[in-house]
């Protein structure tokens, strides 16, 4: 079984443990989390049905020889976890993350990701940033399915959510419950957006060698149309009820890559779709959608084994072996 370093016990980080154990993939060694109020309590104490007398602490002063594995869980800021990944590379560890901008991360942190890959080069170390958006659903999944192609014009991918069973932090991170003025103010402040589609985007363009001259983003409230419940409570009709975002991709003019992305509270028709101009054309759509807590758990567990199969340095989820469902150990 795995033994695994994790790093951070939020809503993802305790869902990951759980489903770590129930799964019988691993085991948690050890435990970190900067929060005073987790500081020394046993992770059966913070994750629930977990019987590990693992103590929390808030620092990195594991031995890596007592783990196989890390995984971070603690931010969707590439600049913010780039700390932690240092700490860890500089002993040589296999780390698996979560933190969105990680999945691409040449877009915005080109010479933290440069410096990153070096110094995992140097120890020995590996680095991924995967989940199941970004990560997958709007960028290694469009991609994978072009391998029956011939030629490839466009791609474009829709993430349509129902975000009720979605995690509460998830539901504040895309405006549940907020009037416009409050909604502007935290698009604002970067607080409330979907991280990660320029990250899948130009993950797209450049596996399938399609050019970008420029690329846009932009961001809209969505509205309730009846009076829905959500996990902050009541959402009533006209208030703010989720998020739209699209990300677009140009050659010139011409958009080669779209991606639409919606999470909102009672959303009727949740479904993920590609669609690939190319020969043959392609048009693939998944019923009822995905999950994401579930999915994310499950990708960053299912990546461990590719990852550590794959040479030193910092990896995207297309220079990693493939990744596929790990089965329980024996």
């Amino acid at each position: 079984m795995l033994r695994i370093l994790h790093v951070g016990l939020g809503p993802l980080g305790v869902k990951i443990v759980t489903d770590l154990h129930e799964r019988r993939l691993g085991t948690v060694v050890a435990a970190v989390d900067v929060s005073p109020a987790l500081a020394g309590k046993r992770l059966r104490e913070v994750v629930p049905g977990v019987a590990s007398e693992v103590s929390v602490r808030g620092d990195l002063d594991a031995d890596p020889r007592s783990y196989d594995a890390a995984i971070v869980t603690t931010s969707s800021d590439l600049a913010k976890c780039a700390p932690t990944f240092r700490a860890l590379l500089e002993r040589g560890a296999t780390i698996v993350s979560t933190c969105e901008e990680l999945a691409w991360p040449y877009l915005r942190h080109a010479q933290l990701a440069k410096e990153l890959d070096g110094l995992a080069r140097k120890t020995g170390g590996k680095l991924l940033g995967t989940g199941v958006n970004p990560g997958f659903l709007m960028d290694a999944f469009p991609v994978a399915a072009t391998a029956i192609s011939r030629s490839v014009r466009a791609v474009e991918v829709h993430r349509y959510q129902d975000a009720s069973s979605r995690r509460i932090p998830f539901q504040k991170k895309i405006g549940v419950g907020l009037d416009d003025a409050q909604f502007r103010a935290q698009v604002d402040a970067g607080t409330l957006r979907h991280v990660g589609l320029g990250e899948s985007l130009h993950f797209i363009a450049a596996r399938l060698g399609l050019p970008i001259t420029r690329w846009d983003e932009d961001i809209a409230p969505v509205y309730a149309d009846r009076d829905l419940a959500s996990g902050l409570g009541s959402v009533p009709e006209g208030r703010i009820c989720g998020v739209r975002q699209e990300g677009r991709g140009y050659d010139g003019n011409r958009p080669v890559v779209t991606l639409k992305f919606q999470a909102s509270i009672g959303y009727p028709d949740p479904h993920d779709r590609v669609i690939v101009d190319g020969v043959p054309p392609i048009d693939l759509i998944w019923k009822g959608g995905v999950q994401g807590d579930v999915a994310t758990s499950a990708i960053t567990l299912n990546s461990i084994a590719s990852l550590r199969a794959a040479a030193p340095g910092l990896h995207t989820m297309a220079s990693i072996p493939l990744v596929s469902c790990t089965p329980p150990s024996s």
